[in-house]
């Protein structure tokens, strides 16, 4: 298409995001979720960027969806009715043909609100340099049968490669979970921790896959022997459990990077409210959006502190809105203070001075 022409259409969202979010509310329409990811070479990820955005932008795609030279990694939504057209718009290109989605395993419909598509460098930041290792000597992939069965060997390590806040409400039995809060940090440490554990089966496992998809590469390049990844990770796992009626060795629910913030995969709760301690493993941004802290709340805390994550952004989010704009800048408030997940006021951390 002639760019001219393409700097002339409308290739972004400008609508405000509260607009957009009572859009989404009030929609009748059935939306389903869904991600996949697909490592390829793509000379002009712009380009392709702004194709894609017609495309999925005119089937009422909804979504984050990133673009880098060495592929793709999408999550989103779109109206149900239009999945067989999505498809198709899939099908058209060649890397993309055929491509695996994973399903929500828990969807209202509501899980983006508008359609963003970016070209990053990568699409995982990993901190690594592609060049001095062989990305495509990757794991041996896993079924959820075959991982279950290997990870029922008592020499068999298993390793969540997500972040802390993540493994926090759901992890594998017997996991190792590493306590980071990026992807970029779990890889340095992982290698660490198994240093001397280079001779046993590393089964690695990630939200979608993706992750693994590097790290287990990574892993083999150290010279990790027998090195297994999940393939198509905690969703399509606990799909085909589902599907074939397999024993279910996920505990809790798995974190998603959407409106959802998490989607339960067994009955249990094995994560605390940031507050008061009891047990909850619901995640939510801060009401306070200077703030806007990711962390754990009950129901209690919840109606306490108004949907913050302290008295002092509970009494902020109260006063007039001309005196939050002068005071704003003069505060310091725990989304400023603490990485995602790493507030603990119940834990007598330091974090109570916040309180």
């Amino acid at each position: 298409m002639n760019s001219n022409l393409l700097k002339s259409m409308k290739l972004h969202n400008r609508v405000n995001k509260d607009v957009l979010k009572q859009r989404i509310q009030e929609d009748g329409a059935q939306r389903i979720t869904f991600s996949f990811y697909q490592y390829a070479q793509i000379p002009n990820p712009e380009v392709f960027r702004d194709h894609l955005y017609m495309k999925w932008n005119a089937l009422g795609v909804f979504g984050r969806i990133y673009v880098a030279t060495e592929g793709i990694n999408g999550q989103l939504s779109l109206p149900e009715v239009n999945l067989e057209a999505f498809r198709a718009t899939l099908d058209q290109i060649d890397f993309l043909k055929g491509v695996r989605l994973n399903y929500a395993i828990e969807d209202d419909g509501k899980s983006f609100f508008k359609l963003t598509i970016k070209v990053r460098r990568k699409i995982v930041a990993d901190g690594l340099n592609d060049h001095t290792f062989d990305v495509t000597q990757r794991g041996q992939h896993l079924n959820a049968e075959e991982f279950n069965a290997l990870t029922a060997k008592p020499e068999t390590i298993v390793v969540d490669m997500r972040n802390h806040y993540e493994s926090e409400i759901g992890h594998f039995e017997n996991a190792l979970t590493p306590e980071v809060a990026t992807f970029r940090e779990a890889l340095p440490l992982v290698v660490d921790m198994l240093e001397d554990k280079k001779e046993q089966p590393i089964v690695m496992y990630c939200t979608g896959g993706i992750r693994c998809e590097k790290a287990s590469a990574y892993l083999r390049h150290k010279g990790f022997k027998e090195v297994y990844q999940l393939d198509g990770g905690i969703i399509e796992y606990a799909r085909q459990v589902q599907e074939k009626g397999l024993p279910n060795k996920f505990q809790g629910k798995n974190f998603v990077f959407d409106e959802r913030l998490g989607e339960r995969i067994s009955g249990e709760v094995i994560a605390h409210c940031h507050q008061c301690g009891e047990p909850a493993d619901t995640h939510v941004n801060c009401a306070n959006d200077v703030c806007h802290l990711l962390f754990i709340q009950c129901n209690a805390c919840a109606e306490k502190y108004h949907g913050c994550c302290s008295r002092q952004c509970s009494d902020f989010m109260h006063l007039p809105e001309e005196e939050r704009q002068e005071k704003k800048n003069e505060l310091v408030f725990n989304g400023s203070a603490f990485p995602n997940g790493h507030y603990r006021a119940f834990r007598k951390s330091e974090s109570q001075k916040l309180e």
